[in-house]
């Protein structure tokens, strides 16, 4: 060992011990904050699934390949950055001695070709990168960077180091070429051969770039260490077990459909015997989350796809689904000394501490612990209202994390803090949760209306009680019974079952809503309520049938998506399916026939609870195809389909902050210069035409259901039923 390599030695030694005593520092910050969470059991089910599923979304790339040119960069960075980690270890060889390299795989030619690929494709990718995020700079004044509001240094600083590293790899094995001691033949490492011979035969070159190589990465180390919030950073390793953790893991997409239920301390709320001063009734302060939630938090990469699809965002509202969940993470690990100290308010809003301990407390940190999680910037809150309030659960943004955040749950678990406990959300949602209570439905119409959507067709509805036998119930649905445009939907999916021989029944003045809108505002003890009756009604309807036999047709996603979903939770086991569904099997058994295609030109909108919330994307474009010459793809469709603007309750309030997301939608239909823009779900159909109506093209375009697209085409003009008898809307 030379002098040079005595240095080298010394050097690398002293700066890897101190980015390895800063990282176990770090790393077990980190997991005290998440610790501090609520429990979570169900995190734990099914290893085998979790492990495989992480195993496929991490080495396959599933969520990233989305995105194909970004997402094979990051796949080739991702697989440089594995084998940089072995490069690493190799150089701490290096700075010993000019001729060292790795035991037992360090002379095999295996790996000198495959660490030159992978080098090679590494700097490619980063190069790749580095310039998406260039590109993509923050500033643009129609806020569609997806970067806005990310911490862009950090970003730079990462991409610097991933390129240094690699190029530092090359210039070690090409000071190694050049004195004679490379271990590989040129045609295995052609780029290393290559930057050999520029570099003069210095031996000592092969250790002091190994020094810089082990220097730039413990610098590396050093920065995250000391930035625990540096997502861009820590999501390489974070992403892992939050992956493994995601809540559906056999769930196709991203895990989305049911709402996760409301607990307390890791158990599910019973509204029953439920308490206020000793039960968590969603979540007011960071540390009620889950400690998954705050693991979500910490994973963060502040990559902004979820904010390039959000529908607030994308209309100028002030919701973005990364901002708020970095939002809740610097308020988190802001929180966390006084968290640490023995600091925090029991459910009465009572503190823990005594007055010793907060005497001592770092004033920054109590500074932070006193900030409410929701309020306004008078109020210096984490989250402000308009924030909470303007997420429509499209779950755009959970279907684009890639590394599973789930942004919605934690939505929705602050909304059910503000509902139940402060009585705090939008003034004119109080009157649709004020119908719920008293009418059964969100319009507060008369429930003995329920079934005049039945006067004037040519055949008779069988009620459920009437019939013995049935093979469906069909679910109309709030909106199906009370709402015009409606109405018109239910009508068209009922002389279908009838055209086709579909033995179907309804509830009639049986049914009532199913809490959909109530427990995405946040109301869960009305959704509960609402839940708890119509599961027994329709267990007392299907009898002693088993849940396979227990068949429903909905037309609308949300209540496909609550009662198939949701239901189960509390004692409601069913097959449910949607009616674009069951329509697309009856035309391919043939019992439906189009004759006539609908003319010209036609456009289908993805609901976000039957597509993204769901996966069903194809029965609705079987059905279309059928019955029109052809559909044209809107921009954004299937999972990255834009919202209507109606979800999360947001049928029931106003929007009073930037562009309407209808007319943005609208706009989006149009542009594919279809007549017909066809939907599969109630809340879309009105959200649709209003969108139609305040851009005055009712003329040019019209916003019909693919069931009322298929009677179209099965019953010619002349042949339609007439419109139904009375409206309740």
């Amino acid at each position: 060992m030379g002098s040079v390599q005595i240095v080298t030695t010394i050097l690398a030694a002293g700066i890897t011990a101190v980015a390895v005593w800063l990282a176990v520092r770090a790393v077990l910050r980190m997991t005290a904050v998440i610790r501090f969470g609520q429990p979570d059991p169900g995190r734990f089910t099914d290893r085998g699934a979790r492990a495989r599923n992480m195993l496929v979304e991490t080495l396959g790339h599933t969520r990233m390949l989305r995105w194909s040119v970004v997402g094979a960069a990051h796949w080739f960075v991702m697989v440089a950055f594995v084998v940089l980690s072995l490069l690493v270890l190799e150089a701490y060889f290096e700075v010993v001695t000019p001729t060292g390299g790795l035991p037992l795989v360090g002379q095999w030619v295996g790996y000198g070709l495959v660490t030159e690929l992978i080098g090679i494709l590494g700097v490619v990718g980063i190069l790749v990168l580095i310039g998406i995020r260039l590109a993509n700079r923050p500033g643009n004044p129609a806020r569609r960077s997806r970067f806005t509001g990310s911490t862009m240094w950090q970003g730079y600083f990462v991409e610097a180091v991933v390129l240094a590293v690699l190029v530092c790899g090359f210039l070690i094995r090409g000071f190694k070429v050049a004195t004679d001691h490379f271990e590989f033949p040129a045609w295995a490492t052609p780029v290393s051969h290559a930057v050999g011979a520029l570099l003069p035969a210095w031996d000592a070159g092969t250790s002091v770039t190994a020094l810089v190589k082990i220097a730039i990465s413990m610098t590396w180390v050093i920065v995250i260490s000391l930035n625990v919030t540096m997502g861009v950073a820590w999501h390489r390793f974070a992403a892992f077990p939050n992956i493994f953790f995601k809540r559906e893991p056999g769930r196709a997409g991203s895990g989305l459909g049911a709402l996760r239920p409301m607990t307390s301390n890791g158990k599910p709320l019973d509204f029953e015997e439920a308490d206020p001063e000793k039960d968590q009734f969603g979540v007011a302060q960071v540390e009620q989350f889950t400690w998954k939630g705050l693991l979500d938090f910490t994973t963060c990469t502040e990559c902004g796809r979820c904010q390039s699809q959000c529908p607030a965002w994308n209309t100028g509202k002030p919701l973005s689904p990364k901002l708020l969940v970095l939002s809740l993470r610097d308020h988190a690990y802001a929180k966390a000394p006084y968290l640490l100290a023995g600091g925090g308010k029991d459910l009465t809003g009572e503190e823990k501490a005594t007055e010793a301990q907060l005497a001592h407390m770092d004033v920054l940190a109590l500074a932070e612990a006193n900030r409410p999680l929701i309020g306004g910037a008078d109020e210096f809150g984490v989250i402000d209202p308009d924030v909470l309030w303007s997420c429509t659960t499209c779950g755009a943004c959970v279907e684009q994390c890639p590394v599973d955040i789930e942004h919605v749950d934690h939505i929705v678990d602050m909304r059910r803090y503000q509902v139940l406990i402060e009585s705090s959300f939008p003034s004119e949602a109080g009157v649709m949760l004020r119908n719920l209570e008293n009418k059964g439905n969100p319009w507060g119409a008369p429930p003995n209306t329920r079934e005049d959507w039945t006067k004037g067709l040519d055949f008779e509805v069988p009620r459920v009680g009437e019939v013995e036998d049935f093979e469906y119930l069909f679910w109309v649905g709030c909106a199906g019974a009370f709402e015009d445009r409606a109405k018109k939907t239910t009508r068209a999916v009922a002389t279908l079952l009838h055209e086709a021989g579909v033995n179907f029944a309804i509830l009639g003045e049986g049914e009532t809503c199913t809490g959909d809108p109530a427990r995405r505002i946040g109301n869960e003890f009305v959704f509960q309520m609402l839940a708890q009756q119509n599961v027994e009604t329709l267990n007392e309807a299907f009898g002693d049938r088993e849940p396979a036999k227990r068949r429903i047709v909905a037309t609308c996603p949300h209540c496909f998506n609550t009662l198939g979903n949701e239901y189960g939770e509390l004692g409601g086991q069913f097959e449910v399916v949607h009616h674009t569904q069951l329509l697309a099997h009856l035309v391919a058994e043939g019992r439906l026939t189009p004759v006539q295609p609908v003319d010209g030109g036609l456009t289908y909108h993805d609901p976000c609870y039957l597509g993204r919330h769901n996966r069903v994307f194809s029965p609705p474009r079987e059905v279309l195809g059928a019955a029109a010459d052809g559909i044209t793809e809107m921009p954004r469709n299937q999972e990255r389909s834009f919202c209507c603007g109606a979800g999360g309750a947001r049928m029931w309030m106003e929007e009073r902050i930037g562009k309407r997301i209808n007319v943005d939608r609208v706009e989006e239909a149009m542009s594919t210069g279809a007549k017909t823009i066809a939907v599969g779900c109630p809340f879309c159909s009105t959200m649709l035409n209003d969108g139609v109506n305040g851009k005055e093209a009712g003329d040019q375009v019209e916003v019909v259901d693919v069931a009322t697209v298929l009677l179209r085409s099965v019953r010619p003009a002349g042949t339609v039923d007439p419109e139904p008898a009375g409206t309740a809307g």
